[in-house]
C-alpha cells in the first residue's frame, strides 16, 4: 500500500460534484445563475467535502441545448459573467481544495459557431472540410436518431450549399469533422487553453460519437483511439494532475476501449452506465443480482483509472442497457406516467420523487453509490434531495434552480419570478419551503448532514478507491455485501435493498483474519464467530460500513 497515491491519481478516490453555473446561483437579480454567484456558495460546497466540480458548460452559446451548443470556445457566456469571474471562482475553489473540470463538447459546435457560418456559406470555405457533409445520404453511415422527439435523421439538407451535413445530435448542432487534422489540433488548443486558466481536467462529452468516423468520406489518417491516447499525454504535459473523464455509454467491454484497454493511456475515468442502470433494476426488485452480476462483469483497468459512479446525472436517467421488459418495470415503478419518461428509453426524475421520498431508500441509494469501487459522483441538489419540476420541458426537467432557502425562488435569485430562467420546483412537499440549504444545516438528521458524514467516511476509505473487492456471500437475494483489501486495510460495506429487516449468515472463506470490526457508519450488526461464520442484522433499506483491524479481537 502507498498513501501518496491518493495524492498522485487523485480521481480515483474524488468526490465529484456536477453543477449548471446558471442553475446554482444569482448574484445580480436577472435570473440566472452566475460565477459570482457560485463564488459565494463555494463554502457550501467545501462544507460539504467536494473535492472536484464539475462544470456543465459555461461557454458562449445560442442555448438551443442549454449551452452544449457551443459558438465560441475561448470564452464565458456573458450572461454568466467574464472570464475574470471564472478566474475568481477557480482560484477561491483551489483555496478551498476543490479542484474544477469542465465539459469538452467538440463532436459538434452550434450552427451559429464562426466556423459552420463561415463552412455553410461556401463550398470553398477553409472551414468547409471542419464538418461532414455529403452531397447524398450515405447507405452504409451512421443513421441512429439520438432525439426521436425532434428528429428523424441525422442528416440536413443544406440548400444554400446543395449538401446534407452531419448531426448526431440537434440539426442545430452540424458535427465536427474529426478526420480532419486541423480539428483534431484545434481540441488540442481549446484543452491546452482551459488548462492555462486553472482547470484540472475535463469530462469528455459523448466520446463514441467523436471518435467515430462512419459517415467520412474518407478514413483519417490514424486510429482515432491514438489520437485520444496523444490527448492524455499533450494534457499530463500541460498539467501533470489533469483527468479526463469520458461519458461512454456502451457495454463494458467496449468501453474498456477508451481506456486504452490493458495499458491505459487513453481516458482516465470513465461514467460507468452500466452499474447505474443495474442500480435501477436493483432496487426495484428489492434485489441485489443486477448489482453483482455487473460488478461481475467489470473490467479490470490500468491501477491509474478508474469508474465514476452516480445515481442521478444531468440528462435522463437512460436505460437503454435494460431489456424492454427489465425497463417496463423500472418505469412502472419510478416513473409511470409518460410525462415522466423520455426518448422510450429513460426517466426525467430525481431519485427522491421516484423513491416516494422514502428517507431510508434515498439514503440506501447514495451509500450504494458511494460503496462501489471508483469516485461518487453528485448531481447539485442531491445532498438536499431536491426533486424535478415537470413542467420544464424534457431532459430539462433536472435542471431547476438550487433551493438555498425557504424564500422567494429559493434563495437562488431576487428576480421576479417571470424573469427566471426557470421556474423553481413548487409544492408544499418538495418547494424550497420543505427542500432547502438553510434548514438542513441546521437539521443534525438532516439529509444534507447525513451525505456530510458519509463524504467523510468515504474519503477516509481509499482503498474503496484502490483496493480489491470481492462479494460477501451472504444467501439473502437483498443483501449487497462488499470486501474491500488494501494493504493493512480492510473495509466491508453492506446494504440490504429490501424493505424487510434481513437476518443472513455465510461462512469466509480466504482473505486474512479481519479481526475486531469497527462501525464507520450506518446500523445493523455483523458478527464474526471464531470458525469464520459471519452472523449478519440489517434492517430494512438499511446500511452497514465496517473496518476491520487484523490485530484487535474480534468482536
Amino acid at each position: 500500500m502507498d498513501i501518496s497515491r491518493t495524492g498522485d491519481v487523485w480521481w480515483k478516490n474524488a468526490v465529484i460534484y456536477c453543477l449548471d453555473v446558471e442553475t446554482f446561483q444569482d448574484s445580480n437579480g436577472d435570473g440566472i445563475g452566475d460565477f459570482a454567484g457560485l463564488t459565494r456558495r463555494i463554502d457550501h460546497l467545501a462544507r460539504l467535502g467536494v473535492t472536484c466540480i464539475w462544470l456543465m458548460p459555461f461557454y458562449p452559446t445560442a442555448n438551443q441545448d442549454d449551452g452544449y451548443d457551443i459558438t465560441d470556445y475561448y470564452g464565458v457566456d456573458p450572461r454568466l459573467g467574464t472570464l475574470g469571474d471564472l478566474a475568481v471562482f477557480l482560484r477561491t475553489a483551489r483555496d478551498r481544495g476543490i479542484r474544477v473540470i469542465a465539459d469538452l463538447v467538440v463532436n459538434h459546435t452550434s450552427d451559429q459557431h464562426p466556423w459552420f457560418r463561415s463552412a455553410a456559406s461556401d463550398r470553398n470555405s477553409p472551414y468547409r472540410d471542419w464538418y461532414v457533409w455529403r452531397d447524398e445520404i450515405p447507405e452504409d453511415g451512421p443513421d441512429e436518431v439520438i432525439f426521436p422527439d425532434q428528429e428523424d435523421s441525422i442528416w440536413e439538407w443544406h440548400e444554400e450549399t446543395g449538401q446534407y451535413y452531419l448531426h448526431r445530435f440537434y440539426a442545430h448542432q452540424p458535427d465536427l469533422n474529426i478526420g480532419n487534422p486541423l480539428v483534431r489540433e484545434e481540441i488540442h488548443k481549446i484543452v491546452g487553453f482551459w488548462l492555462q486558466l486553472g482547470l484540472s481536467g475535463f469530462r469528455v462529452d459523448a466520446v463514441p460519437y467523436l471518435l467515430d468516423t462512419q459517415g467520412l468520406k474518407a478514413p483519417p489518417d490514424l486510429d482515432l483511439h491514438d489520437w485520444l491516447r496523444d490527448l492524455r499525454s499533450f494534457v499530463q504535459r500541460r498539467c501533470g494532475e489533469a483527468v479526463l473523464l469520458g461519458e461512454v455509454n456502451l457495454p463494458y467491454q467496449e468501453t474498456r476501449r477508451f481506456f486504452g484497454d490493458d495499458g491505459g493511456g487513453e481516458l482516465n475515468m470513465c461514467l460507468d452506465f452500466n452499474m447505474n442502470q443495474a442500480m435501477a433494476l436493483a432496487l426495484v426488485r428489492e434485489d441485489a443480482g443486477p448489482l453483482v452480476h455487473s460488478l461481475r462483469a467489470m473490467p479490470e483497468l490500468h491501477p491509474d483509472d478508474g469508474w465514476a459512479h452516480f445515481a442521478r446525472n444531468h440528462d435522463e436517467w437512460t436505460l437503454d442497457k435494460l431489456t424492454e421488459a427489465e425497463r417496463q418495470q423500472v418505469f412502472r415503478a419510478f416513473g409511470p406516467d409518460k410525462d415522466m419518461q423520455l426518448f422510450g428509453r429513460g426517466l426525467r426524475r430525481r431519485i427522491p420523487t421516484m423513491l416516494k421520498g422514502n428517507d431510508d431508500r434515498i439514503r440506501l441509494v447514495y451509500s450504494l453509490v458511494f460503496a462501489l469501487p471508483g469516485a461518487p459522483v453528485l448531481f447539485y441538489g442531491e445532498e438536499i434531495g431536491m426533486a424535478e419540476n415537470l413542467d420544464i420541458p424534457g431532459r430539462l426537467s433536472v435542471r431547476s434552480p438550487m433551493q438555498w432557502s425557504d424564500g422567494p425562488n429559493g434563495g437562488f435569485s431576487t428576480a421576479p419570478p417571470d424573469k427566471m430562467l426557470r421556474p423553481v420546483v413548487s409544492g408544499s412537499r418538495w418547494g424550497p419551503e420543505a427542500v432547502n440549504v438553510a434548514d438542513q444545516e441546521r437539521d443534525p438528521d438532516s439529509l444534507l448532514n447525513w451525505l456530510e458524514r458519509l463524504i467523510r467516511r468515504r474519503r477516509e476509505m481509499p482503498e474503496v478507491a484502490f483496493g480489491e473487492w470481492s462479494f460477501i456471500p451472504f444467501p439473502d437475494a437483498a443483501i449487497f455485501a462488499l470486501r474491500y483489501d488494501w494493504g493493512d486495510r480492510t473495509a466491508l460495506l453492506l446494504h440490504n435493498l429490501g424493505k424487510r429487516a434481513c437476518r443472513s449468515r455465510c461462512r469466509l472463506d480466504g482473505g486474512k483474519p479481519m479481526g475486531r470490526l469497527t462501525r464507520i457508519q450506518g446500523q445493523g450488526r455483523l458478527d464474526l464467530d471464531a470458525d469464520g461464520t459471519a452472523s449478519l442484522d440489517l434492517p430494512g433499506h438499511g446500511c452497514l460500513w465496517l473496518r476491520a483491524d487484523p490485530a484487535g479481537e474480534a468482536g
